[in-house]
């Protein structure tokens, strides 16, 4: 996306605002969309040179509800909304907002974290506080569980073996 300084953006309105060219002649003798010399237009209306001037913000969701509010009190166009709060950016903006509102209520509107995410940490381990018993089962138990583990392994093992065994059989009858 083409970023345009002020100077221009004042040329381009001026020039609309003297009434000898209309949207469509300026845009294409600029090169730019129509919709945005509209928006810069309206802009200039209703905010005089502020209007025209960049301008990085970020909104509350207590903000977001306010212009969605209004707009649906009042009938207004997603452009008619970006002009009345000087809100920069395309009508999607709005729109985007309206979504999330209805998706989510006013939590879906909270503004996200900007940027990379943070590296992770190692995460925290609880301290240990005095000696405590490792594991609860006995000597005896754990020799069980070894003892079917070990027979556990050993099967699979054979059947791993069956099964290649098959494979390589299958193998030999297929050659002539």
């Amino acid at each position: 996306m083409t970023k345009y300084d002020e100077e221009f953006k004042q040329r381009v309105v001026h020039a609309y605002l003297l009434g000898e060219r209309g949207y469509r002649v300026l845009s294409a003798e600029y090169g730019v969309n129509r919709a945005r010399i509209r928006r810069w237009v309206g802009s200039y209306r209703q905010h005089g040179d502020a209007g025209l001037r960049r301008k990085r913000s970020r909104y509350s969701a207590d903000f977001k509800l306010s212009v969605l509010e209004r707009m649906w009190q009042e009938g207004l166009s997603y452009c008619q909304t970006l002009t009345l709060f000087d809100i920069r950016g395309s009508t999607e903006v709005i729109a985007c907002w309206e979504r999330q509102y209805h998706a989510g209520g006013l939590d879906a509107l909270e503004p996200k974290p900007r940027g990379q995410p943070r590296k992770m940490t190692a995460p925290k381990l609880p301290k240990r506080q005095g000696p405590q018993p490792e594991d609860t089962r006995t000597l005896e138990q754990l020799r069980k569980e070894n003892e079917y583990l070990r027979t556990e392994v050993a099967y699979l093992k054979k059947l791993d073996a069956l099964v290649r065994a098959n494979r390589q059989a299958a193998q030999k009858k297929r050659k002539p």
